[in-house]
């Protein structure tokens, strides 16, 4: 079986040691020490987690990753290296994979591509393949409050819907650019749009994708 979120996991550990914990992210109003902070108390901290999804937990949610972000950096980047707890679901290497591949790699490059001198990773074709399966599955959930019809393409031809509705903007990319977009982060991934002009620009400017 292959061990995607793993690569990624020290990947991502490694890139915010290198950038240190007032480095830009694309992550609106985060630094580095807050992105390492979230994915720790994803891992580590069910009970505030949930806020993530659920708005009456996001209170909660902020006061654990205050707490989170006050540690040491390099404690967090360790947590991050080591993995969840040994009796957490995320040692499940199914579960790792499932959940965290994507997180992985989406908040890899948003360190990577907050920086002006950034370019494109070379993924391989086994990876974009496995992006490309994640996103066939999550694609409806991640474009559902989308302001227009929507449609993923990969250069092969192969589609997946994102959103029913007109009028229709196609997206076309590699996976992972791709997820990049439907994840919210229009701006840096590369993909061509196709479509109305006023459809496009309401697309690429729409808060509505991602969770």
């Amino acid at each position: 079986m292959s061990t995607f979120a793993k690569r990624e996991r020290l990947l991502l550990a490694d890139l915010l040691e290198a950038e240190g914990p007032e480095a830009p992210t694309l992550c609106e109003g985060w630094q580095t020490r807050d992105l390492a902070a979230h994915v720790v108390v994803r891992e580590r901290r069910p009970d505030a987690a949930g806020g993530i999804l659920i708005k009456q937990l996001a209170s909660r949610l902020d006061k654990v990753m205050e707490e989170f972000a006050a540690k040491p950096y390099e404690e967090l980047i360790q947590l991050i290296r080591t993995g969840p707890p040994r009796f957490s679901p995320f040692n499940l290497k199914q579960l790792d994979e499932l959940s965290n591949t994507v997180e992985f790699y989406v908040h890899t490059e948003d360190v990577r591509r907050a920086r002006p001198d950034w370019t494109p990773r070379e993924l391989d074709p086994v990876f974009q393949d496995a992006l490309w399966s994640r996103l066939e599955r999550s694609a409806r959930l991640m474009g559902r409050g989308t302001p227009t019809g929507l449609v993923l393409r990969r250069p092969d031809g192969q589609t997946a819907v994102a959103h029913r509705g007109t009028p229709v903007v196609t997206a076309t990319g590699e996976p992972s650019e791709l997820l990049l977009f439907l994840y919210g982060r229009q701006n840096a991934a590369e993909v061509e749009l196709d479509g109305e002009k006023d459809a496009i620009a309401r697309l690429h400017d729409t808060k509505q994708l991602g969770i």
